[in-house]
């Protein structure tokens, strides 16, 4: 179907998700409608999605009728479709695939480090537990504010385990940050973004995890200031890039990027992928609980469905290549660790 615009979104700004997909349309030139609020307060004429996620498209066709969907990955496949301006796919397959799954990266393993950092740290968690359900709803009862704060702040702290973060992770997830961090940095000390001179889907799936790590909550952001400065002054960068002009020459050609992005892979095949695979295997056992060992600790959290669907589809993605393609991957991530993602005989153990 022809999506007509401007497309109603319902989200928040405090939604690192939200964030992605607004930089997202501002970039590509999509007219849109920020609705904005909290999960499931959404206007009761509108239709409600199978899961409350933000943000939540409201598209309505020609015919005029509406569907809620969510989920930024499909949804930035589905408006390259639909609008031709300002693509951020790579048009070279393989280097789609990578970015498939860099995206897949930031919006899966960099999150944990954004509610780690937000719930772990009593700073954060003062900050995000005053002012996010004040974001949510503005008009809160001066009388009602305090107490709701409280078990807002509560909630979310007690969810810490869902992302995997725990005394005995903490390191781990703070480490792979910093990393991740420097990794970065060494990219954008070539190029303004990770294909080139161009944003792709992963430019803003980092982008969004990171208008919170680097710019709201105080510990990761001293954190990332600290360590990686550039990363500060490419988010406020990337917060709009209407005015950025776009030929095909600005992406870079794939044999240019494998020194630059070898250590960042190295990076998600060390933390990320370990734990995808150790997921994927709990839902085949029916275990609701996933194990794995992420630089040498004990790693725990709830299996997801979710997440294994999401190895599905970088597998899938991996499968759909050419055999040349398959093959230019391969020797790019041999030695990285994420061989096991495009390896479906490769478990965690």
């Amino acid at each position: 179907m022809t999506i007509q615009t401007p497309l109603r979104l319902y989200g928040e700004h405090c939604s690192p998700y939200t964030r992605k997909m607004l930089s997202l349309l501002r970039y590509r030139g999509i007219s849109y409608q920020l609705l904005q609020g909290g999960p499931g307060h959404a206007p009761q004429e509108l239709p409600k999605p199978k899961v409350d996620l933000l943000p939540t498209f409201y598209l309505t066709s020609e015919e005029g009728e509406v569907e809620a969907a969510v989920d930024s990955t499909p949804l930035i496949r589905r408006f390259e479709r639909e609008f031709n301006q300002c693509s951020v796919i790579p048009p070279d397959p393989a280097l789609e695939f990578v970015d498939y799954l860099l995206e897949d990266y930031g919006d899966e393993w960099l999150t944990k480090a954004m509610f780690h950092y937000r719930w772990a740290h009593q700073p954060d968690a003062a900050k995000a537990g005053t002012l996010l359900p004040l974001q949510h709803t503005l008009a809160l009862p001066i009388g009602k504010q305090e107490e709701a704060q409280r078990i807002f702040r509560q909630r979310q702290i007690s969810r810490l385990y869902v992302v995997g973060s725990n005394e005995n992770t903490a390191e781990v997830i703070e480490n792979s940050y910093q990393r991740f961090l420097l990794e970065f940095d060494h990219i954008l000390q070539q190029r303004p973004f990770l294909f080139g001179h161009r944003p792709s889907a992963a430019d803003f799936a980092f982008y969004g995890q990171l208008t919170q790590l680097a710019g709201f909550d105080p510990t990761p952001m001293r954190v990332t200031f600290e360590v990686a400065p550039r990363v500060c002054a490419w988010v406020n960068k990337m917060d709009d890039l209407s005015g950025q002009g776009v030929g095909e020459s600005d992406w870079i050609e794939r044999d240019q990027l494998v020194e630059s992005l070898k250590p960042l892979l190295t990076e998600i095949g060390r933390t990320y992928v370990p734990v995808m695979l150790a997921n994927a295997e709990a839902l085949e056992r029916g275990d609701p609980n996933i194990q794995a060992t992420v630089d040498s600790k004990l790693w725990k959290q709830p299996a997801f469905h979710y997440h294994g669907r999401c190895l599905q589809s970088v597998r899938a993605q991996y499968l759909a290549l050419a055999n040349s393609d398959r093959r230019w991957v391969d020797a790019l991530f041999f030695g990285t660790g994420c061989e096991g993602i495009v390896n479906l005989t490769t478990t965690s153990r």
